[in-house]
């Protein structure tokens, strides 16, 4: 399988990016792809390893090693190598339901196992895994699957975010009529109001949505479950009930922000800034334009605050990360640069980010206007709009009262709760995770239910 010395013989090629001048200017997507040949080289470059750690979705040092939904990995590179689309977009699908969107914002765990990387650069598993299936559907590979036969049986998913609509597409082909429950107009949760549009264009949630309603699945938005006759009505038509709220409920800044405007979480200003440019929403939540920003926080949402900031119009953006500048240097003593801290640079000639720095103290005019953070190091920033990117500390426990779920009740490995119909999945179940795993936790939801309503399963 694959080429024996691909690895020695070809570089990796990452695909290019938009330039970042360009690019900040826009809201369109900023990956560009490269020729198919030069695809088909990437392909071979995996080693066909006898044990491929790519696929083992495990946590190791804390952090995720390998693709927790286990795809097939060195099977459809060695496709890719060949040019046999078909068969590589058949085994990415086996495992996973939307490549798509992981193959966009993954921050691919299974390159961090690739053992490739032991000893040359590792090989470009998620642009591999997004030329596939976008490959489909360029070529008209990827239809409509239709579920067999129908089991009579109801199901309802609350919530239309990666876990909800795995749990929904594993559970539709298993011939149960399911139901998504979504509180806001537009499905795709996270996918539509937690990721820009740079970076996952909401055309390819659309597209997906689209897809699913074809192969039977109902969207119903605009209906809150955490309404208790909302919920008393879902537990009483569906035979089971599926809760992918997500970790909604963000974590305490530690400030005081009493009488304080201009606070946020990251949650509420991405959320305000999707709204505002793809649905012409005016939220309460205001833009950057023309503001000083300050972002607490490093992780991806961080970054993609600061995105959004530029793409706004802001005065200066200055992202605060805790930890100091060496915990972050790669093996070469080099300071990595996601595509945020590269837009920030070519906008406004540095790196955004400040290590070792955390927001001290908070200063306001007379009016309670946000004007100004101290710093830990003692710097006093200009800032009428702070964003809190720090996580969260779990889920919307108002959902949880109006189906009689008690929060933190789950077992490990398991997505049933203390209610005998409801299960629960996703960040809502595991805590704030990657999409990735997410989906992961919505096929292992939709098995359990699955054996629950028919009293075996052969979803994997």
């Amino acid at each position: 399988m694959g080429k024996t010395t691909g690895f020695i013989e070809y570089v990796r090629c990452d695909p290019p990016l938009r330039e970042a001048a360009e690019r900040v200017q826009d809201w369109e997507e900023f990956h560009l792809s490269i020729p198919e040949a030069a695809r088909k080289e990437q392909g071979a470059r995996c080693m066909n390893c006898g044990v491929p750690f790519c696929q083992a979705g495990i946590l190791w040092e804390g952090a995720p090693f390998g693709c927790p939904l286990h795809n097939l990995i060195p099977e459809w590179n060695d496709m890719i190598m060949s040019g046999n689309w078909s068969h590589a977009l058949a085994r990415l699908l086996k495992t996973n339901n939307f490549p798509e969107f992981t193959g966009r914002v993954c921050p691919a765990p299974c390159e961090r196992a690739c053992l490739c990387r032991m000893y040359e650069d590792a090989v470009t598993i998620r642009d591999n895994e997004l030329c596939v299936i976008e490959k489909g559907f360029e070529l008209g590979k990827v239809k409509p699957r239709y579920a067999p036969h129908r089991s009579g049986q109801k199901v309802a998913v609350v919530g239309s975010g990666p876990a909800g609509l795995a749990v929904a597409d594993q559970l539709n082909h298993r011939g149960h009529s399911v139901t998504i429950v979504e509180r806001e107009e537009h499905p795709g949760g996270l996918l539509t109001y937690g990721i820009p549009n740079m970076k996952l264009p909401k055309e390819i949630v659309a597209r997906r949505v689209a897809l699913m309603e074809e192969e039977g699945v109902t969207f119903a938005t605009g209906t809150d479950a955490s309404v208790p006759q909302v919920a008393q009505r879902l537990l009483e038509e569906y035979d089971a009930v599926v809760l992918c709220c997500g970790a909604e409920r963000p974590r305490p800044l530690g400030l005081d922000v009493a009488g304080v405007s201009g606070v946020y979480f990251a949650a509420a200003y991405l959320k305000a800034a999707i709204q505002r440019q793809q649905f012409g929403i005016e939220p309460e939540v205001p833009t950057a334009e023309g503001r000083d920003v300050v972002i607490i926080g490093t992780g991806d949402t961080a970054g993609d605050c600061v995105a959004t900031a530029l793409r706004q119009g802001c005065a200066s953006v200055t992202q605060l990360v805790r930890r100091k500048r060496e915990d972050y240097l790669d093996t070469a003593g080099r300071l990595p640069s996601g595509y945020a801290q590269e837009e920030a640079l070519a906008l406004f000639g540095q790196d955004p980010r400040r290590f070792s720095a955390q927001v001290k103290e908070l200063l306001k005019g007379e009016d309670g206007t946000l004007t100004a953070v101290v710093t830990t190091g003692g710097d006093t920033l200009p800032c009428q709009l702070l964003i809190a990117a720090t996580g969260a500390a779990g889920c919307r426990e108002d959902v949880c009262r109006a189906f009689g779920v008690e929060v933190d009740r789950t077992e490990e490995n398991s997505c049933r709760t203390n209610v005998d119909n409801v299960f629960i999945a996703g960040d809502m179940r595991r805590g704030q995770s990657l999409v990735v795993w997410a989906i992961a936790e919505g096929r292992a939801a939709a098995a359990q239910v699955d054996r629950f309503l028919s009293g075996y399963t052969n979803l994997r």
